[in-house]
């Protein structure tokens, strides 16, 4: 089982990892932290609290991508990665409505619904190259 959950993890700190990087570099990209950031402010408004520092906000939003995106990636099969991966974009495009939030950061445009699938494809497949790796020494034996 730590071999998935590390494989899972690396995929998803793989998907951070390539969304940080096309944000710095190129425009009308998804924006995750956004919808992330409307999950924290909706909880935190039920309890009647607010976070008031924009850096810690972030970096929980990116933690809790993290925490999401490597429980989805080490609970799902790695045989059908590319699946897997597209399954996981449609549903961070399509979860953010049905929870009452604005999914427009992440699926206002068809070119940010496109690279939003290609990130958890790209997470998905690195996770299953990594897990597939841990797994090589046990191939061997058998």
């Amino acid at each position: 089982m730590w071999k998935r959950v590390v494989a899972g993890f690396g995929g998803a700190i793989a998907l951070s990892a390539l969304h940080k990087y096309v944000k710095r570099h190129f425009d009308e990209v998804p924006e995750f932290s956004e919808i992330g950031e409307q999950v924290i402010d909706k909880s935190l408004d039920a309890v009647n609290l607010q976070v008031k520092d924009h850096d810690k906000l972030y970096n929980a939003t990116v933690a809790g991508d993290i925490l999401t995106n490597g429980i989805y990636y080490a609970l799902t099969p790695f045989k059908m990665s590319t699946l897997v991966g597209a399954l996981g974009g449609w549903g961070a495009m399509a979860l953010p409505k049905q929870l009452g939030l604005d999914n427009q950061p992440i699926a206002g445009t068809d070119k940010k619904k496109m690279i939003t699938v290609g990130y958890y494809v790209f997470g998905a497949v690195i996770a299953a190259g990594i897990y597939k790796v841990l797994t090589l020494n046990e191939r061997k034996r058998e």
